[in-house]
Protein backbone atom coordinates (compact mmCIF):
# COMPACT_ATOMS: atom_id res chain seq x y z
CA UNK A 1 0.00 0.00 0.00
CA UNK A 2 1.25 3.19 -1.01
CA UNK A 3 0.78 6.18 1.36
CA UNK A 4 0.23 9.80 0.21
CA UNK A 5 2.17 12.48 1.68
CA UNK A 6 0.93 14.23 4.87
CA UNK A 7 -0.59 17.61 4.66
CA UNK A 8 2.31 19.05 6.78
CA UNK A 9 5.07 17.09 5.01
CA UNK A 10 6.40 19.93 2.75
CA UNK A 11 5.71 22.51 5.19
CA UNK A 12 8.05 20.88 7.25
CA UNK A 13 10.72 19.76 4.88
CA UNK A 14 11.18 23.70 4.07
CA UNK A 15 11.33 24.70 7.51
CA UNK A 16 14.09 21.44 8.42
CA UNK A 17 16.09 23.43 5.23
CA UNK A 18 15.85 26.53 6.27
CA UNK A 19 17.18 25.21 9.63
CA UNK A 20 19.55 23.67 8.20
CA UNK A 21 20.78 26.99 5.85
CA UNK A 22 20.53 29.37 8.64
CA UNK A 23 22.07 26.90 11.18
CA UNK A 24 24.77 25.71 9.59
CA UNK A 25 27.40 26.85 11.97
CA UNK A 26 25.96 25.43 14.46
CA UNK A 27 25.58 21.85 11.96
CA UNK A 28 29.29 21.86 11.63
CA UNK A 29 30.42 22.40 15.40
CA UNK A 30 27.98 19.90 16.23
CA UNK A 31 30.29 17.96 13.73
CA UNK A 32 33.24 19.10 14.97
CA UNK A 33 32.49 18.59 18.91
CA UNK A 34 31.28 14.52 17.82
CA UNK A 35 34.75 14.15 16.20
CA UNK A 36 37.12 15.75 18.59
CA UNK A 37 35.13 13.23 21.69
CA UNK A 38 35.14 10.48 19.12
CA UNK A 39 39.06 10.81 18.27
CA UNK A 40 40.37 12.31 22.38
CA UNK A 41 41.46 9.35 24.45
CA UNK A 42 40.08 8.33 27.98
CA UNK A 43 41.01 11.17 29.94
CA UNK A 44 39.23 13.74 27.62
CA UNK A 45 36.18 11.98 26.74
CA UNK A 46 34.07 13.00 29.45
CA UNK A 47 34.70 16.78 28.78
CA UNK A 48 34.46 16.22 25.16
CA UNK A 49 31.54 14.54 25.63
CA UNK A 50 29.79 17.13 27.14
CA UNK A 51 31.29 19.74 24.56
CA UNK A 52 29.34 17.97 22.28
CA UNK A 53 26.69 17.86 24.01
CA UNK A 54 26.22 21.36 24.81
CA UNK A 55 26.05 22.07 20.68
CA UNK A 56 23.48 18.92 20.65
CA UNK A 57 20.86 20.93 23.15
CA UNK A 58 21.27 23.95 21.29
CA UNK A 59 20.62 22.52 17.82
CA UNK A 60 17.91 20.49 19.23
CA UNK A 61 16.31 23.85 21.34
CA UNK A 62 16.26 25.40 17.94
CA UNK A 63 14.82 22.77 16.21
CA UNK A 64 12.23 22.78 19.27
CA UNK A 65 11.75 26.74 18.99
CA UNK A 66 10.72 26.26 14.68
CA UNK A 67 8.15 23.66 15.76
CA UNK A 68 6.44 25.36 18.87
CA UNK A 69 6.34 28.85 17.31
CA UNK A 70 5.00 26.78 14.34
CA UNK A 71 2.44 25.24 16.12
CA UNK A 72 0.81 28.53 17.85
CA UNK A 73 -0.51 28.95 14.63
CA UNK A 74 -1.98 26.19 14.22
CA UNK A 75 -5.66 25.43 15.83
CA UNK A 76 -5.94 22.59 18.85
CA UNK A 77 -6.98 20.27 15.92
CA UNK A 78 -4.38 19.95 14.19
CA UNK A 79 -1.49 20.57 16.60
CA UNK A 80 -0.35 17.13 17.40
CA UNK A 81 -0.63 16.30 13.51
CA UNK A 82 1.64 18.77 12.84
CA UNK A 83 4.22 18.22 15.97
CA UNK A 84 4.21 14.19 14.75
CA UNK A 85 4.85 15.20 11.25
CA UNK A 86 7.92 17.73 12.43
CA UNK A 87 9.13 15.13 14.98
CA UNK A 88 9.11 11.90 11.67
CA UNK A 89 10.94 14.52 9.14
CA UNK A 90 13.20 16.29 12.19
CA UNK A 91 13.91 12.64 13.11
CA UNK A 92 14.90 11.80 9.47
CA UNK A 93 17.30 14.54 8.80
CA UNK A 94 18.72 15.37 12.20
CA UNK A 95 18.54 12.34 14.50
CA UNK A 96 20.93 12.80 16.62
CA UNK A 97 18.98 16.76 17.93
CA UNK A 98 15.50 15.59 17.81
CA UNK A 99 15.50 14.22 21.63
CA UNK A 100 13.58 17.37 22.87
CA UNK A 101 11.41 16.79 20.10
CA UNK A 102 10.37 13.07 21.73
CA UNK A 103 10.43 14.28 25.27
CA UNK A 104 8.09 17.23 24.99
CA UNK A 105 4.40 17.08 23.74
CA UNK A 106 3.51 19.78 21.41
Amino acid sequence: MIFGRGRFDELVGRQLDLFEHDEADLLEEAARAERAWQESGREEAEERYGDYQLVVDAAADRLLDIRESYSQTLGDGVVAEYAEAFYRAARKRFPRFTSLLADLEP
